[in-house]
């Protein structure tokens, strides 16, 4: 028997008559149902979060502080659960899936010690001027299918510390896991503060358009973040953008092969690739391309691909038919145009589930699909470079700038080449680490404002400025 899950409006755990398939992407498998909210749920749901705003807003950060340390805390005791169902719909490995469900409860927990203080701006004999922070009102946060549990969390935790209230809205392709923490933290928020609703794709432009809805805060393609602002600019509603990337990673002629090769292969093939941040574009000195490169293809023959609710596996399928067909198309273009591959590039179409096998790509030329477009998938292309100037020059040669890596045996000369790179985030050395406490957003065409860190939690926040005259009191 399907089971079928709720939504939470206003406190209660509610059902639609019409009701969503959610399908395990490893079998496609119906593996549960979900609401099929529309503008009478969402209307409702708004409502909820506008009601609850006064009050929530006027209790002390200490105690929205102690809400959001109930969810992480929630989260934590709940985690085993909770990554079982998240790779059923979403595909990941079991270790995966565990990460991301106890990162949350982590990412929580440390973004709940954040704090809004005053800050004054003038502290005179004539005046004393300061500047407060104050909630923006209702938040509208809508979720991609990557990362849905981190990513709903990374939203609901400063909201509600700031003072908002919210409504979110998973993917439609991976709410199961979002709706089962709603239902576990249903009393730990007062009714109204946190609602979350499902929907077809339909039910976004209805909360971006929504006069009641006061911010967006939204992760997900650049063509829909697009598409999401031009709603939004109808009543000026203050908006957060995380958007798509062509994440470059540079490899200097002094990194060590046997060190980096592992390291390279999961910065683009951990969640099979379907990582905003992933290196999706590997640019490898030619003095050492052809020993990295053969020593990451030889690594990946022997990592598993498979259901990720089986021992062993370490690649999971696409989460969602849609994104394998992309995938698939832009393989088959690299097959069209001859391009060389290094591992993989077939596919069984007779396996039931969204399974492509990892995919390397032998230099292909900069203005193929597979290097000039995101990929989101099992699929990496290398290419080789002779200088550091034109790889810098390469990697900055994109719509794109949301994160990029350099390695290198020399930190300062990463560094150096990392300041050259037109990304909100650059790693040296690293992969794929964000903290809760530095802000996180994108350059270019991969969104604005932040998430993390006190500027992320600023982005919910109006500043208001007092200022008192001293000397001018009326008799």
């Amino acid at each position: 028997m399907v089971t079928q899950y709720k939504n939470l409006i206003n406190g209660q755990m509610i059902s639609t008559d019409e009701m969503l398939d959610v399908v395990n992407p490893a079998n496609e498998e119906v593996i549960g149902q979900v609401p099929s909210c529309g503008e009478a749920e969402l209307n409702e749901a708004v409502a909820a979060a506008r009601a609850a705003f006064p009050a929530w807003s006027k209790k002390s950060i200490d105690e929205r502080r102690a809400v959001v340390q109930a969810i992480s805390a929630t989260i934590k005791e709940n985690s085993d659960e909770l990554f079982r169902l998240l790779t059923a719909e979403q595909g990941k490995p079991h270790a995966q899936a565990q990460g991301e469900i106890i990162g949350a409860s982590m990412m929580a927990g440390a973004q709940s010690t954040l704090d809004l203080d005053d800050e004054i701006n003038e502290d005179s004999e004539e005046r004393l001027s300061r500047t407060r922070r104050v909630p923006v009102g209702v938040v509208g946060g809508i979720v991609p299918w990557n990362f849905p549990v981190m990513m709903a969390v990374q939203k609901i935790a400063p909201a509600l510390l700031s003072g908002c209230t919210i409504v979110l809205k998973p993917s439609p392709f991976t709410p199961l896991t979002t709706l089962r923490l709603a239902e576990l933290i249903k009393d730990v928020a007062p009714a109204g503060v946190v609602n979350i609703l499902t929907g077809e794709d339909s039910l976004g432009p209805l909360i971006t358009g929504h006069p009641d809805i006061d911010k967006i805060t939204f992760t997900g393609s650049t063509a829909t973040g697009k598409k999401i602002m031009e709603g939004a600019s109808k009543d000026l509603k203050r908006i957060t953008l995380e958007l798509g990337g062509n994440d470059a990673s540079i490899v200097l002629p002094d990194a060590n092969v046997e060190k980096v090769a592992e390291q390279l292969f999961w910065s683009s093939f951990t969640n099979a690739g379907q990582i905003c941040v992933a290196a999706k574009r590997i640019y490898i000195h030619e003095d050492i391309y052809d020993e990295l490169s053969a020593a990451i293809a030889e690594y990946a023959k022997h990592v598993k691909v498979g259901d990720g609710a089986q021992q062993g596996t370490a690649v999971g399928p696409i989460q969602n038919k849609k994104q394998y067909d992309r995938v698939l198309e832009l393989v088959q273009d690299a097959k069209d145009n001859g391009y060389k591959f290094l591992v993989g590039g077939d596919h069984d179409p007779d396996v039931p589930g969204y399974y492509m096998p990892i995919t390397i790509l032998d230099n292909p030329p900069e203005d193929a699909r597979i290097v000039a477009e995101e990929q989101f998938g099992p699929v990496m292309p290398l290419m080789k470079f002779s200088t550091e100037e034109e790889a810098i020059q390469r990697a900055n040669d994109s719509e794109y700038g949301l994160a990029g890596a350099v390695w290198t045996a020399d930190p300062d000369k990463g560094v150096e080449v990392a300041e050259q790179l037109e990304t909100g985030t650059v790693w040296v050395n690293e992969f794929l680490h964000l903290s809760p406490f530095a802000p996180f957003g994108g350059h270019k065409q991969s969104g604005f404002g932040a998430e993390y860190g006190k500027e992320g939690l600023l982005e919910f926040t109006y500043p208001q400025v007092i200022t008192v005259k001293k000397d001018n009191v009326p008799a």
